[in-house]
């Protein structure tokens, strides 16, 4: 996994005063590649396409299947809105799977349900994304779209073809739920990401610390606010479905997403603890730069103070106040006699020494030369 640059942003789809049910497809959305797999407890079913026609063929083929309909890409309308016709989907529900801005969330209708959840991944230029991934459930049927073609749930595939566990068994919405908390792990395996990169930030503090450090603390720290904004509202998507009565979502679908929601409340705890550390991180480099100025200004005042006073006794025999007026050779009153004394700019030197000697002493007494 590559190391996190930047969080990437993502612009709003759509025209301010737009009529509700209207969706417009983004220039840069990806065309749709479907998979369809058709399961029961002795066989898994498999075919590819592009448009509605390989859907509706693999749905009167298989009758006495479940169906999972993966659509990647959501740069169709045509495929969006074919969907919402054949399945009387609401065009408002089509609306949030094409406006990919949307919160996590789940709602329910009269005869399927809406649920939306964020995928987050890190690209190979260290941008973190936030991707939207919906499902819409129905009694035997589970439409998922998302806007990327990564495989996130290649592990779900596995055990689908594998046929071990209840996966096969218990219908869509234990799928759903399947899908779901791959999505959750993931948040796991970013979080494990930031805390290496949060170790390895400590670790040139203290060995070998500079101003990036602050910068790469303060990346990771915007990384775990995009994901704080994500498993707050998935979090409570959970508590949502957990609470319904929907006869999609059965007691024993029920039982697996307590298990989900206590991994949601795993990860916030997570984003919490390392929101604190990455804090700590800036305020130490802060605090170590403030000493470091502290320590410089420290030596710079010794400095000054030893050569204050030397200062001033040059200053005071730098105002040539002559004892013996040179022209007329007379005495001058209360001028300075040192002005001829033999050697006296060696006793000058030689007591300017003395004072600055007895300021080390007492500086050293002190400690303030261990203390630098």
């Amino acid at each position: 996994m590559s190391h996190i640059k930047r969080v990437h942003r993502k612009k709003v789809n759509r025209n301010v005063g737009d009529r509700p049910g209207v969706f417009v497809i983004s220039a840069d959305a990806l065309k749709p590649v479907i998979h369809v797999y058709s399961y029961n407890e002795k066989e898994v079913v498999i075919d590819k396409g592009h448009d509605i026609k390989i859907v509706l063929a693999q749905l009167k083929k298989c009758k006495d299947h479940t169906h999972w309909i993966q659509i990647q890409g959501l740069g169709d309308a045509n495929l969006i809105n074919d969907i919402g016709e054949h399945l009387n989907i609401n065009p408002l529900v089509l609306e949030d799977i094409v406006n990919t801005h949307q919160r996590p969330k789940f709602d329910e209708y009269d005869d399927y349900v809406f649920s939306v959840s964020r995928q987050l991944f890190i690209s190979d230029g260290g941008e973190l994304h936030n991707k939207q991934f919906s499902a819409l459930v129905k009694s035997n049927l589970i439409i998922s779209f998302e806007e990327t073609y990564i495989k996130t749930f290649d592990v779900v595939k596995t055990r689908l073809q594998a046929g071990k566990g209840v996966i096969r068994a218990a219908g869509p919405g234990y799928l759903c739920y399947a899908l779901s908390d791959v999505i959750i792990d993931n948040y796991f395996v970013l979080l494990a990401k930031i805390g290496d990169d949060l170790d390895d930030l400590e670790d040139r503090l203290y060995k070998h610390a500079d101003k990036t450090i602050m910068y790469d603390a303060q990346q990771l720290k915007r990384s775990l606010i995009a994901l704080r904004r994500v498993t707050w509202p998935e979090r409570d998507k959970l508590n949502d479905i957990l609470r319904t009565d929907n006869p999609y979502v059965t007691a024993e679908v029920k039982m697996y997403l307590r298990d989900a929601y206590d991994h949601c409340i795993q990860v916030m705890d997570m984003i919490e603890n390392y929101k604190e550390i990455s804090n700590s991180v800036i305020d130490l480099y802060l605090s170590m730069v403030s000493n470091r100025m502290n320590e410089i200004m420290k030596v710079l005042t010794i400095i000054s103070a030893i050569f204050i006073p030397l200062t001033f006794v040059a200053g005071i025999y730098g105002m040539n106040f002559a004892k013996v007026d040179p022209v007329s050779n007379k005495a001058m009153p209360d001028n300075m006699p040192e002005l001829y004394s033999p050697h006296g700019y060696y006793w000058a030197l030689a007591g300017m020494s003395v004072i600055a000697l007895i300021q080390v002493v007492i500086f050293w007494k002190k400690g303030w030369f261990t203390k630098l």
